[in-house]
Parts: C-alpha cells; structure tokens; sequence
C-alpha cells in the first residue's frame, strides 16, 4: 500500500491495521511518509494508545499539530504523545526521519491535516507546508535545535488531572524543549503560584491574555512585571477586578495610586495591541489617558463595559492616538448620564469611515446627550452593527436619529430603545402605545433605506427578564403572552 493507492482502498486498509494494530516500529520505519497522517487521526479518534506513541516516534516530518485532533484534553492520549516525544529524542537521528522541530497542542484548525486529501501529489504538498511551518521557529532557538512545544493554557487553582500532569511534564523539561503559549487565561489564581508557570513559558510569547480575577490591588501591583513582559499581546481582557478594593484600613491613597500607575504604565510597553476589552474594571477610572495613551499601536476593538469612567476618561478619547483607527467601540453599561459626550462626539467623527460596531447599550442617555452626538452617526458610512437599548430617549429624538442613517448602507443589526411614550405614569409599558409608537419609527426607517435586522425595545421585565421588541409586529414578554 502506497499514497497513491484508491482512496477507499486506503481508508480500509489503514481503518484494518489501527483495528488489529498490525504495525509495528518497523513497519512504521518502512511505511510511506504520506499514509501517516490518516493512520495518526484513525489512531487518535479510536484512542489506540501504543499506536500514538509509536506513531510519534517515527513521525517523519517537522512539524506535528496534534492539538487539532484532541477535541478534549485526555490524559492517557496526551501521556501518550509526549511519551514519544520523550523516547524519539533519546533514539537520536534516523536517516527516514526528520527531526520534529513543532509540536502544536492547541485545539485550533490547523491546515496541516488539510492536505492529506485524495490528491496523489499530497505527500509533496505535506513537505512544502512543513518547510514553511518550520521556518516560523525564531533563530534563536533553531539554534539552539529545540523542539518547539506550543500550547494554550487556562490556568485556574484546580487544575484537572492532564494539566497538573502536562505543567510537571514541561517543568521537568524546561532546560532542554521549547515551551510557547499563545493564550493564557488566568483565574482565580495566586500571583505567587504564577512565578513556576512564567519560569517555563516565557511572558513575551503570550498573544491573548485574559485575566479573570479577585485579586487584590498590591497582587495585581506583583502581577505588573509579568504583564510588561507580554510585549507581543494582540488582544487583552481583563475582568472582574471591581473586586479590588480602595481605602482599606493599612493602605495611604497614595500608596493606591502607586499600585495604579505601575498597572497601567505596562501598557506602553506593549508592540502589536489591537483588542482591549475591560468588564467591571473600576479600579482605572480616571486613568484611561495613561492606559490608552501611551500604547505604541492603534486599537481596533475597544471593550469598556460595566466600569466606571470618569469626565476625565472621556476627555482622553478625543485626543488619543490609539484610537483613531477603532473599528469596534463598545461602551455598554458604562453610565454617561452625567457627563459631556462632546469628546466621545469628536472620537467618533475621527472614526467616522471606518467605524463598524457601537455598542452604547445601558448608558443611560437622555435625549440632550443624543443630540450631541448626532451629528457624528449621520458620518458613520462604514457602521454595519448598533446597539442603543437602555437609553432614555423621548419622542421626536428617535425619530431625528433615524433621519441621520440614510448614510448607514451597510448596516446589518440595529437596535434602538422604545421611547418614554410606550411607558404610562406607572412607568408600565402600555401595550397600545408600544405597538402605536415603534410602527411609527419602523415607517420613518423605511422610508429612508431598507433596514435588514431592526428593533425597538423596552427595558429588561422584573419579573420574566424579557424585553419587548418590536421588529416586525410587537413581541410581548412572557408576563403578557
């Protein structure tokens, strides 16, 4: 049996020796390059566990994405991987074999296993692929001839059994492979027990953190070196530290404010942020001009939801330079009742043509506030997605803010809140009223363009936690149907 045997054929012949487990190291040794593969995915999705092994052992190209296959992380199949890996660098070179140099434990798609189709030429495309994969390898460490071990990892307190396992594994080899992650989530974690984890994984290879804490303001202070060493973060959450506490008993404000400006100053150490998002992040109210001006790359995506922001916060959006190439802006449940939106006003007209989402849900509005900022939506020609439901607008003002979106050719979802008519002096919506009022703001839409995905909505009911929306016809809540 060879590559370019039929298809079918193949798959049985290949589905027969996993069954009866006919191979042995040998007959692996011997077997062509492109007929592994398939027989490593038939291994891997029947748990065939000294065929994994071996199969690893005389894996004959450079690089290796087993992540892609392990749909859950299981710890008999993982032991088994890395088992090979252990025994195939102590067997040293064989001239079939090429020396692995990438082993990709991610679960992502992965375009290697992408090749191996019925193609007869899908041997040489696999080589051609792995050179390529394998030049990613900084020289540095292709130097130094280290197998690249990449990973991401969700680190909690309780770890279940095949992340204790592999952190040990990869503790102990630390001094002789190549650990990378790409995505760390931390939570509910000590600081302390972080130390052990950075010493294998190096900070400064970390595209994607979230942190999901309850930290207290001086560990978060011990976590700010690590974070400054993630030069090479993409994209950044953090959430929920509103649990961090101001003025306990044994702390000056001075003190505090120390502990803030070391967190916020790693931010200028970072290259390539494009994606910051904050949920509940209370503690950096009044700092977003440290935070976001001194970042080195413009953002993409800003994420500011459920925080306090201050006069002062909204202010440094207008004249931060990071943020005039946003193309996501999500404010919701940031309250800005008591604040002046001009600045918020001139940030999005500077964005204006390449703005795609807005997310002003839950701000508590009035219609003085919606009038400032009208003049920048009616510029918003690249906006396909808004979200303005929890806002207290009053009638004509929806209405004068639908008469600003003939501009708005690509928008795809909107959504606006039911106006303070739909209410009665109880603060009830009124069934006849919401019907009456939303129509009406569906005919002046329509008159302007032909809205895709369109919605009127009240407040969230106390009692079924439902909206009414009103798209096409008024839907009711539970409490009323």
């Amino acid at each position: 049996m060879n590559v370019h045997t039929p298809p079918i054929l193949q798959k049985l012949a290949i589905q027969t020796l996993v069954r009866e487990q006919a191979l042995g190291m040998s007959d692996l040794e011997e077997m062509a390059h492109g007929l592994f593969p398939a027989l490593f995915k038939e291994a891997i999705d029947g748990r065939y566990i000294k065929l994994i092994k071996a199969l690893v052992i005389a894996w004959p190209f450079h690089c290796l994405p087993v992540g892609a296959l392990m749909r859950t992380t299981d710890l008999e199949t993982l032991q088994a991987v890395l088992d090979g890996v252990d025994i195939r660098r102590t067997i040293g070179f064989h001239p079939r074999r090429k020396k692995l140099q990438f082993l990709d434990l991610r679960n992502v798609h992965h375009s290697f296993w992408n090749i191996w189709t019925d193609s007869e030429d899908s041997d040489y495309s696999a080589e051609i692929l792995d050179e390529k994969k394998a030049l990613q390898v900084r020289p540095r460490y292709a130097l130094r001839q280290r197998l690249k071990v990449t990973v991401d990892l969700c680190i909690r307190s309780c770890l279940d059994e095949a992340q204790t396992w592999f952190l040990k594994w990869a503790q102990e080899r630390k001094g002789s492979l190549y650990f990378c992650c790409t995505k760390m989530k931390i939570w509910t974690l000590p600081v302390k027990a972080l130390r052990h984890i950075f010493h294998v994984f190096d900070p400064e290879h970390i595209m994607e953190l979230e942190l999901n804490t309850e930290w207290t303001l001086l560990e978060l202070t011990r976590f700010a070196p690590y974070f400054g060493q993630m030069r090479n973060l993409h994209k950044v959450f953090l959430a929920p530290l509103h649990k961090i506490d101001f003025h306990l008993p044994n702390r000056t404000r001075v003190t505090e404010v120390k502990c803030i400006n070391k967190f916020a100053s790693q931010f200028s150490k970072f290259n390539c942020l494009q994606h910051l998002f904050m949920f509940c992040v209370h503690f950096l109210r009044s700092q977003m001009n440290q935070v976001l001006g001194c970042l080195m790359t413009p953002l993409k995506t800003l994420s500011i939801t459920y925080s306090l922001v201050s006069q002062r916060d909204l202010d440094s959006f207008a004249c931060c330079q990071s943020l005039f190439q946003l193309k996501h802006l999500e404010l919701r449940g940031v309250v800005l009742l008591d604040l002046d939106l001009m600045p918020l006003r001139g940030l999005l007209m500077k964005v204006a043509g390449i703005l795609e989402t807005l997310d002003l849900q839950g701000c508590r509005m009035k219609d003085s506030q919606l009038s400032v900022l009208l003049p920048a939506f009616k510029q918003c020609s690249q906006i396909s997605n808004i979200n303005f439901y929890n806002n207290e607008f009053s009638m004509p003002f929806p209405k004068d803010l639908l008469q600003h979106t003939a501009n708005w050719s690509k928008m795809n979802v909107e959504q606006y809140p039911a106006p303070l008519e739909c209410y009665d002096e109880f603060a009830q919506v009124s069934v006849e009223r919401f019907a009456q009022v939303c129509q009406d703001l569906m005919d002046t839409l329509r008159a302007i363009r032909q809205p895709k995905n369109s919605s009127f909505a009240t407040d969230i009911c106390h009692t079924c936690g439902e909206r009414w929306v009103f798209d096409q016809v008024a839907n009711l809540c539970h409490c009323w149907q």
